[in-house]
């Protein structure tokens, strides 16, 4: 997965994190997150508020 993969992503960290409300989590520890997901394999400065926002959404809907 890179940082475009965002609803496998979303995926993941529900899976991975299913006590984490995706609502409350910062980007900084949303970023440490998904780059601690073992199938995760891009850059870190690769991220951006951008991609980590759709990330976030993306895990809320998978949340609902």
């Amino acid at each position: 997965m890179n940082w475009t993969d965002s609803l496998d992503i979303a995926i993941a960290l529900d899976e991975m994190y299913p006590d984490t409300d995706p609502l409350t989590i910062g980007f900084v520890d949303l970023r440490d997150k998904v780059m601690a997901l073992e199938a995760f394999d891009d850059e870190a400065q690769k991220s951006g508020e951008k991609i980590l926002e759709a990330i976030q959404m993306n895990w809320i809907e998978e949340r609902q």
